[in-house]
């Protein structure tokens, strides 16, 4: 049994850590959840800061600390170090040209959530080209 284990941390031809398919998929999509997830807490904390003026360096400064000061734009920045984490470690295993273009999800769950939990307009338009989108990376993620 710890000899299994030791295999599955073996490298593989082109020197990446061995993590089979289903696994790769799954850390992938679970990052790019998180990165959404965080998305939406700046998002949230950022529309009740309200809107920012950079005419002066008060107004840059004023961001920074209403930044430290907001729990949501605080968890939403700590959603994307997770993310970026998880992101690292599908790197590590599987080609960029492999996993980078499930990227391109996040623009299509972010229309979902969007519409249906911030209540946003998106037109058709907005929906065809996450339709695109989608069939992408259903393409690119078969090749």
């Amino acid at each position: 049994m710890f000899k299994k284990k030791i295999n599955e941390f073996q490298l593989n031809k082109k020197g990446y850590f061995k993590m089979s398919l289903a696994k790769s998929i799954i850390l992938i999509l679970i990052s790019i959840s998180i990165a959404v997830g965080g998305q939406i807490l700046l998002k949230l904390g950022m529309n009740k800061i309200g809107p920012v003026s950079l005419n002066s360096f008060g107004g840059i400064g004023s961001l920074f600390i209403n930044i430290f000061k907001s729990p949501l734009v605080l968890i939403g920045l700590f959603c994307y170090g997770i993310s970026a984490f998880l992101w690292l470690i599908v790197i590590s295993a599987v080609d960029l040209s492999f996993a980078y273009p499930f990227i391109g999800l996040t623009y299509v769950l972010i229309l979902f959530v969007s519409k249906f939990i911030l209540k946003e307009d998106v037109n058709p338009i907005r929906w065809a080209g996450a339709a695109i989108i989608t069939i992408g990376v259903i393409v690119i993620s078969r090749g």
